[in-house]
C-alpha cells in the first residue's frame, strides 16, 4: 500500500477526532489489541483481555456508541462534472429511468469516503489501568520498548472508499433506484459502477469490521528523555581526542556525520544505553508514560512506501 493512501489516513484522523484506519485496510482491531508498526504495517501481538494481562474484575468496556455521521462522510480533490437522469430500455420491463453521476479525482491520492451509521466501543477505565500496563508490558510480563494499545474501535453499517492512483481519474456510477433524484450515488447499496479510470482502490464494505481505531502509544517520560539526550551528547564530546590517544594513530577522525538521536522515535536507543537493572518494576513508571497517537504515527505507517 503506497503513499497514495496517506491523504485519506490523515484526513480521517483529523475529521473523526483521532481515528486511524487499519493498515492493511481490511484488518480488524479491537479494544485491548496491542501492536507494533513494522515495515509500514500494523502487527498485532496480542490482546490485553484475551491474554489475561487485565484481570476479569478490571474489564470495563463501553457499549456501542453512535458517532457523528458528518465526521465520517468527506472527500478530498473530488468534483462532480456530471449528475443527471438517463433512460434505458429493457426487453422485459421496457423503458426505465436511472440516475448517473461522474466523480472526478483531481490528483493522485484524491479520495471520497462514506461510512453509514458509524459506532465505536472503547476501554472506559483506561486511566485506572494504564500504570499497571506499563509495569506488566515493559517489565514483569514483557519487555516492550515500543508498543501501541487500541483503546477504541469504530465500525459502521457500511463503508465505501475510492482512492485515485493518478491525476484526472474518474469513476462513473449509476443507480436505477426510484425517486433517487440528483442526490449522491456514492456509497448507496443500489449503485453500480459503469466504468472507472485511474482508480487505485474502490470498495464498499458491508460487514461491520472494526477497521478504525484510537490508540495509546508507549513513550519515554519527558524528563528522562531530556536526560538521555544530554547524557548521550556529553559522552560523545571529545571522542576525536580519545580516538587519537587510544589508537595512537594519525587517522582523520573529524566527525562529519552524527545520528539525529534527539526525537521520541529514538527512545528505544536511549533505553538500550541504560545501565543494567536501572530499569525495573519499581522504576518503570519513572521512565514510561502513555501518549495519544498523532499524525507522526500515520507517517510511520507509510515509511518506505513508494510515492
Amino acid at each position: 500500500m503506497g503513499n497514495v493512501y496517506k491523504n485519506f489516513y490523515k484526513s480521517l484522523y483529523l475529521k473523526s477526532g483521532g481515528f486511524i484506519p487499519a493498515k492493511p485496510l481490511n484488518q480488524n482491531l479491537f479494544p485491548g489489541d496491542y501492536f507494533q508498526i513494522k515495515n509500514g504495517e500494523i502487527i498485532v501481538l496480542g490482546n490485553l483481555y484475551r491474554n489475561g494481562i487485565i484481570a476479569p474484575e478490571d474489564i470495563d468496556l463501553s457499549p456501542l456508541m453512535m458517532l457523528s455521521s458528518a465526521n465520517w462522510d468527506f472527500s478530498s480533490g473530488i468534483s462532480k462534472p456530471y449528475s443527471g437522469r438517463g433512460h434505458g430500455n429493457s426487453a422485459i420491463d421496457g423503458q426505465f429511468e436511472f440516475s448517473k453521476q461522474v466523480l472526478a479525482f483531481a490528483s493522485k491520492g484524491s479520495f471520497i469516503f462514506k461510512a453509514d451509521k458509524p459506532q465505536s466501543i472503547k476501554i472506559k477505565n483506561w486511566n485506572d489501568i494504564q500504570q499497571q500496563l506499563i509495569i506488566k508490558l515493559t517489565q514483569t510480563l514483557y519487555s516492550f520498548r515500543e508498543l501501541y494499545v487500541v483503546t477504541e474501535s469504530a465500525v459502521a453499517e457500511s463503508t465505501t472508499l475510492a482512492v485515485s492512483g493518478d491525476k484526472n481519474a474518474e469513476l462513473e456510477l449509476a443507480s436505477d433506484a426510484e425517486n433517487f433524484g440528483l442526490v449522491d450515488l456514492f456509497g448507496h447499496p443500489n449503485t453500480k459502477t459503469i466504468q472507472s479510470k485511474g482508480i487505485e482502490y474502490y470498495h464498499r464494505e458491508t460487514k461491520k469490521k472494526p477497521a478504525y481505531f484510537k490508540a495509546q502509544k508507549l513513550a519515554v517520560q519527558h524528563e528522562k528523555l531530556a536526560y538521555f539526550i544530554t547524557d548521550f551528547i556529553g559522552r560523545n564530546n571529545n571522542s576525536s581526542e580519545w580516538t587519537d590517544q587510544f589508537f595512537d594513530s594519525n587517522f582523520d577522525n573529524d566527525t562529519d556525520y552524527s545520528p539525529q538521536l534527539t526525537t521520541q522515535d529514538s527512545q528505544g536507543v536511549y533505553l538500550d544505553l541504560m545501565q543494567s537493572n536501572e530499569l525495573n518494576p519499581n522504576t518503570a513508571l519513572l521512565y514510561f508514560r502513555w501518549t495519544e497517537t498523532t499524525l507522526d504515527d500515520i507517517e510511520k505507517l507509510f515509511e518506505g512506501d513508494g510515492n
